[in-house]
């Protein structure tokens, strides 16, 4: 009997009507051997046939498992050699199929791939062919340009992998199947693409892809093969190959590059940018994972590093996640991975010179593609976008993985620009929209009381390092350059040992500040901890982050300070500047602190001899001082003299000062302005002020005095004048005696300030005499020129004279006049005044601003003089007597010694000095002239003119102008003028012709 397909009658339907009775007649194994020896049959449509039935047959689990046996010992050999030598496409598909459904089966595929991991040698690739014909069978097909035949044979090498890459992956290496693999990429396929991409997937868990360079062989094939299915709609293919992409970018080793030009790399970096824009969030999220996995140090130090590529990278991720839907939150994560992958890299280029090569540059032209860019670049974006992303998904739930990641990318961050850590440190606490510092702080404490940090390390240690290092930046900053550096390593230790240890809620934080260490034990963790949660709540405070009410941390301090007091405990310096801080801080919200606390704070500041260790520069910590007499009576001199050695008075001695003031100006004036309103109310502060003017530096002495003026300027309480008249006197002496000419102007004009507070007249006393006695003095060893002192000077003797009784005024005028030397001082600055030009007598400068204030001060002095009807046989007023003709007689010896300013003098000079001093001349003549449509020649203006040019006022007249009245006056006929101008004319020309300007 012949064999059931011995027959080359037999047709394909009569093979395929076998199928429905395979299954009844297994038992019958001819039936499978004739089966199988159709395989051998000559017709390559038979053996198709054939093949299609054993498909069919092996698609079925149960029948499957049943014929394992007839694979293995008959139907393997003939498949492979049937597959190997098929020439129709129809016998080679059907081949296919059923080797798909074979490869189902992991049994099946050991036998397929039987001894392919055995002997596993990069060096003989021969071997993996000659055991298993498979890999050399899938190149042959992949290289048929058939895309149904590539398309099954990349199926069936993938159904070959999924089973264990590590087993079976080394016979398609070796065989170099991944060459032809990305060849087939150039197709426009989607099917065919897909397949190649997972065969390409399962490759890379292999680390023999990698060693054997077939990525960086077929790293442009895959870029452009992304770059093509980005702009199709295939959401699937777009996800799979930038997975692809990404496991490629990850798993790269290091000593291999992967991207050998710059070309390949700026290619990568607009295939990226393409993905993350696309509007389908997968697709972006899987582009987010590759610029995650190439912010790696090897994958870009090609060199030069292309920094600018890696900036749009970085901020292409970004911007992407900017605007998310809050469900989103899993690729936020990713994306902050991305940039702590950049803040790494950043870092990790600092000390790798090849890193820090750069494109060329042209001459004279700013190189940005740096490493510096970069750093400053990642500062920026993480205050601009990175934060305000992170924080706006926090708002309504925690999340403990995200903010892992944002506090260790931050922590990185400390290291990108070491030279800026402090400024970083700065703007994380100060931004007051994001309030950062203090979300960081109070999510610390939060996550102990949702979740146990202790069991999650990685979140503890990233929360207790970035408080770590962010809290000794803060504290570094505000660090004098002359403070030590033990103070700076006790509080990082400290910080250091206590954080990761502080299991504590807000609630229990604040609970904790108020317990007390037995007394017998001697461990110190309770201390550390408390000390570790002030220094805390004092970096969160400074920095305007207030995010536990004010009233219930100024108990818990207050309780500490009792404990500590019980214990006689001593927090060190550092720590105690935090408590005072917090204390003045709060101080408003809450009550009076009692005795006892008072008490503790007066112990531990007596014990420190230099208050700048717990010292800090704000208004609130001063008014905290002056707020308690046992505090300021102790301290007051030191605190103020700190607080006044801080500030910066520059903007305070303006003109416009007190506009600045009203306006806030700066922090400076801003606080110069608390300073006025702490003083008011309390004159036992400005005792204090006072005593710094003889005790402290002349820096800060002259800053006392400014402070006092402007206080004296809105205070109008005449009791704190009569308070501070009573110290001048010893302040004007020590001042004298020290030959302190700085300060001397400012007390002067304090004095004058003082006496303008008394609206009514009093009766001197015996400090206003003294106090008279060496203004006057002082101003009689004065030389002209010594306006700073003689103006407030003169000031002050008129306003004595002017607002005291008659009879003081009768005895200051007496004491006054009994001054020589100030009398001719008086005489000689009216004298030199008014000197003609071509006099050899040095002359004031006729521009100084203070000049004609001390003239008129002068003539107001001296009509003060002039009122009083003085009856003394040491000091009287001696006028000249004159003959017939009115020419003066001489005076006697004793006349002339009692009158050393001459009356002459006085009327003569004071009086047409004080006119033409008037700021207001100049805008008084062009106002005339503008009048007169612009004529000199006209009476009132030539009799002005004159008396201009007869007192040498060249500021208000000029030679040119001269030069034009005398044009105008030669131009026109006397007959015209009137007998008024003429006269005018006249007197000009006499006050012109010693000029030799007439021609």
């Amino acid at each position: 009997m012949m064999p059931l397909l011995a027959s080359p009658q037999l047709t394909k339907l009569s093979v395929f009507s076998l199928f429905t009775i395979a299954f009844s007649v297994l038992s019958a194994c001819n039936m499978m051997e004739h089966l199988a020896a159709g395989l051998m049959y000559p017709n390559e449509s038979i053996k198709a046939a054939v093949c299609y039935l054993y498909g069919k047959l092996y698609s079925v689990p149960s029948a499957a498992e049943r014929l394992f046996v007839h694979f293995t010992e008959r139907l393997c050999g003939l498949f492979l050699t049937t597959l190997k030598n098929s020439q129709t496409k129809e016998l080679q598909v059907n081949c296919l199929g059923l080797l798909k459904q074979l490869l189902k089966y992991d049994k099946f595929v050991s036998v397929i791939m039987s001894n392919s991991g055995k002997g596993a040698d990069s060096a003989s690739p021969e071997l993996f062919e000659r055991e298993s014909p498979l890999p050399l069978m899938i190149k042959k097909l992949l290289l048929s340009r058939d895309e149904v035949l590539q398309v099954a044979s990349a199926q069936c090498m993938a159904a070959v992998l999924v089973h264990s890459p590590a087993t079976y992956a080394p016979a398609f290496i070796n065989a170099d199947i991944p060459e032809f693999l990305f060849e087939c990429l150039f197709c426009m396929s989607e099917i065919l693409t897909w397949s190649i991409y997972c065969c390409l997937l399962l490759l890379t868990e292999e680390q023999l892809f990698f060693s054997k360079c077939h990525t960086v062989y077929g790293i442009e094939p895959i870029l452009r093969s992304l770059k093509e299915i980005l702009h199709l709609n295939n959401v699937e293919l777009q996800k799979q190959g930038l997975l692809l992409f990404t496991e490629i970018l990850k798993w790269q080793p290091a000593e291999i590059k992967l991207f050998t030009n710059t070309s390949v790399f700026k290619d990568a970096v607009s295939v990226l940018l393409e993905a993350l824009n696309c509007p389908i969030l997968e697709v972006a999220a899987e582009a987010v994972k590759a610029v995650a996995a190439i912010l790696r140090k090897d994958h870009v130090t090609i060199p030069p590093v292309l920094y600018r590529e890696l900036q749009k990278l970085v901020e292409g991720v970004l911007k992407r996640c900017s605007d998310l839907p809050l469900k989103s939150f899993p690729l936020i994560s990713i994306a902050l991975e991305s940039f702590r992958n950049a803040c790494r890299l950043a870092v990790e280029s600092q000390n790798d010179p090849v890193a820090q090569e750069n494109s060329f540059t042209a001459p004279n032209s700013e190189n940005e593609d740096t490493l510096k860019s970069f750093s400053e670049f990642l500062l920026r974006i993480s205050d601009s976008l990175c934060i305000p992303i992170v924080m706006k998904y926090s708002e309504r739930a925690v999340h403990p993985a995200l903010m892992e990641v944002l506090i260790s990318t931050l922590n990185i961050l400390f290291s990108v620009m070491p030279d800026s850590s402090k400024r970083f440190s700065m703007k994380l606490g100060k931004e007051n929209r994001k309030r950062l510092f203090s979300i960081f702080l109070s999510e610390f404490l939060i996550l102990h009381d949702l979740f146990s940090l202790s069991s999650n390390p990685g979140l503890n240690h990233a929360c207790s390092s970035f408080l770590h290092s962010i809290c000794l930046n803060l504290h570094s900053s505000s660090k004098k350059p002359d403070d030590s550096s033990q103070e700076v390593h006790d509080l990082s230790e400290l910080l250091q040992k206590s954080l990761p240890q502080l299991n504590f809620g807000i609630q229990e934080s604040l609970s904790l500040l108020s317990e007390t260490p037995d007394s017998f034990c001697l461990d110190e963790t309770l201390r550390s901890h408390q000390y570790s949660f002030l220094l805390l709540f004092y970096f969160a405070f400074s920095q305007g982050d207030k995010f536990v009410p004010e009233t219930e941390l100024f108990s818990a301090i207050r309780s500490f300070l009792l404990s500590i007091q019980d214990q006689g405990d001593c927090p060190p310096p550092y720590v105690f500047k935090a408590v005072l801080y917090l204390l003045a801080i709060c101080q408003d919200k809450t009550e009076a602190l009692d005795l006892a606390s008072l008490s503790a704070i007066r112990r531990i500041l007596d014990s420190i001899s230099d208050l700048s260790l717990v010292y800090v520069h704000h208004p609130l910590l001063l008014n905290f001082f002056l707020r308690y007499p046992e505090l300021m009576g102790r301290f007051g001199h030191r605190i103020l003299h700190l607080w006044l050695s801080c500030e910066d008075y520059s903007h305070t001695e303006s003109e416009d000062t007190d506009k600045r003031l009203s306006a806030g100006f700066s922090d400076s004036l801003n606080n110069f302005n608390s300073l006025l309103c702490m003083l008011k109310g309390n004159p036992s502060a400005l005792l204090v002020l006072l005593d710094l003017v003889c005790v402290g530096t002349s820096e800060v002495a002259h800053k006392v005095l400014i402070t006092l003026k402007a206080f004296l300027k809105i205070d109008e309480n005449a009791h704190v004048c009569d308070l501070l008249r009573s110290q001048f006197l010893q302040i004007l002496q020590n001042l004298l005696v020290e030959n302190n000419s700085s300060a001397q102007p400012l007390l002067l004009n304090l004095l004058f300030l003082v006496q303008l507070r008394h609206a009514t007249e009093r009766e001197l006393d015996s400090t206003d005499f003294r106090l008279l006695h060496l203004v006057s003095n002082l101003s009689g060893k004065c030389s002209p020129t010594d306006h700073e002192i003689l103006q407030p000077s003169l000031n002050y003797l008129y306003w004595s004279l002017q607002q005291t009784t008659p009879a003081s005024q009768k005895t200051v005028v007496a004491m006054l006049f009994s001054n020589t030397p100030l009398l001719e001082l008086l005489e000689k600055i009216i004298h030199l005044t008014w000197l003609p030009a071509c006099s050899s007598e040095p002359a004031l400068p006729s521009t100084s601003e203070a000049l004609l204030c001390m003239n008129v001060n002068i003539l107001q002095l001296l009509r003060a003089f002039f009122r009083q009807n003085l009856c003394s046989s040491f000091v009287k007023f001696a006028v000249r007597s004159t003959d017939e003709h009115g020419n003066e007689l001489p005076q006697s010896e004793g006349d002339a010694s009692l009158c050393p300013v001459a009356m002459r003098h006085v009327v003569s000079l004071v009086i047409p000095s004080h006119i033409v001093s008037q700021p207001w001349n100049k805008f008084l003549l062009i106002s005339l002239l503008d009048s007169v449509d612009n004529s000199f020649l006209h009476p009132e203006i030539l009799r002005l003119v004159a008396l201009f040019i007869r007192y040498q006022n060249t500021r208000i007249i000029s030679p040119i102008e001269i030069g034009r009245i005398l044009e105008e006056a030669a131009s026109t006929k006397l007959p015209e003028l009137s007998d008024v101008t003429i006269s005018a004319l006249r007197s000009f020309l006499v006050q012109v012709s010693p000029l030799e300007m007439i021609s």
